[in-house]
């Protein structure tokens, strides 16, 4: 069973308070995803620091239920 972008997107903003998440499913099948993410918090974590935070606001649904997921982020401008 696959996520809804909805479900991936509420739980980023979950686990990541005050964050811009925009979701899109690139293949149209509800299993391949790309996510860019703008939160504060990533400010001085280096990018794998900052899709770590990502990966674990899925609180591990990332390589089961969430098939796919190419991640942008960054800290607002």
């Amino acid at each position: 069973m696959a996520m809804d972008a909805i479900d991936i997107e509420r739980m980023i903003k979950e686990g990541l308070p005050g964050a811009e998440v925009t979701i899109r499913d690139m293949a149209g099948d509800g299993n391949h995803y790309a996510a860019t993410v703008i939160s504060e918090s990533f400010r001085g974590k280096s990018r794998v620091q900052q899709h770590q935070m990502v990966y674990a606001a899925l609180k591990g649904q990332m390589g089961g239920v969430l098939h796919a997921l190419a991640l942008q982020t960054s800290v607002p401008d």
